[in-house]
């Protein structure tokens, strides 16, 4: 069976039916102990004391931020080039979570760079490539809302999509192209292949299943949305048709 033939909404509706249930328990069982182990059952640290706790889901925000609009980017392309209904159905169902991951990982960073860094913000190349990020997921976002052709709105919306994925890469590898800034570099090999763990395993291993947990999350989201938008498709199609 090639993959190619849940592109098929009726397919795709079918098999996010069944799967829905699994992932929203998955979710459930994993992100709510991963939070409650990290906040409430790992030390604090000798240097940062408690803020290190705010790693339970500073990093696994910005990590699905960056990789959700990676997503983004391949359903898009995928939609320019086969022209896939449910694939740019899907990157618009992602977007706004990405959006919010983004925002979140904003926010936890500046309350964790305050204490840390002794700012709530710098314009160091990771974090004003990722504000920019973000700014490209509001813009994705209204320019959905915009147009009212869908073939035309999904068009744009997959060219602007390209054009922000340049600021998603430079996020993701800043550290790595720039020796500045105060941001560090990914400490966790899971994040960033090659990397040496520099964590200990007490923060480590409950960081670990909270990233599965915020992913997991993002998965039964993205069932949920690209369903809502297939539903709404389709109703649109019919009331079009009565009209």
């Amino acid at each position: 069976m090639s993959i190619w033939e849940f592109a098929n909404p009726v397919r795709f509706m079918r098999l996010s039916g069944r799967l829905l249930p699994y992932f929203a328990v998955l979710t459930a069982i994993t992100l709510i102990p991963a939070l409650v182990w990290g906040f409430f059952f790992t030390p604090d640290d000798y240097r940062q004391g408690a803020t290190i706790k705010i790693i339970y889901v500073h990093v696994p925000t910005a990590f699905l931020a960056i990789n959700i609009y990676f997503m983004m980017f391949v359903t898009s392309l995928i939609w320019l080039i086969r022209r896939h209904h449910v694939s740019a159905l899907a990157a618009k169902a992602a977007a706004p979570v990405g959006a919010i991951m983004t925002l979140i990982a904003l926010i936890t960073g500046a309350v964790w760079g305050q204490p840390i860094w002794g700012t709530w913000w710098v314009w160091d190349p990771r974090l004003t490539s990722f504000l920019i990020m973000f700014i490209f997921y509001v813009g994705y976002i209204a320019l959905w809302a915009a147009i009212d052709e869908p073939e035309k709105a999904a068009d744009l919306t997959s060219i602007l999509c390209m054009i922000g994925s340049v600021f998603a890469i430079v996020s993701r590898y800043a550290v790595d192209f720039w020796n500045q800034g105060l941001h560090q570099g990914t400490s966790a090999p899971l994040l960033r292949p090659g990397a040496e763990n520099q964590m200990a395993p007490v923060f480590w291993q409950p960081l670990m299943l909270s990233l599965a947990g915020f992913f997991l999350l993002f998965l039964t989201l993205l069932l949920l949305r690209t369903r809502t938008e297939i539903r709404n498709r389709r109703i649109t199609a019919l009331r079009a048709r009565e009209a």
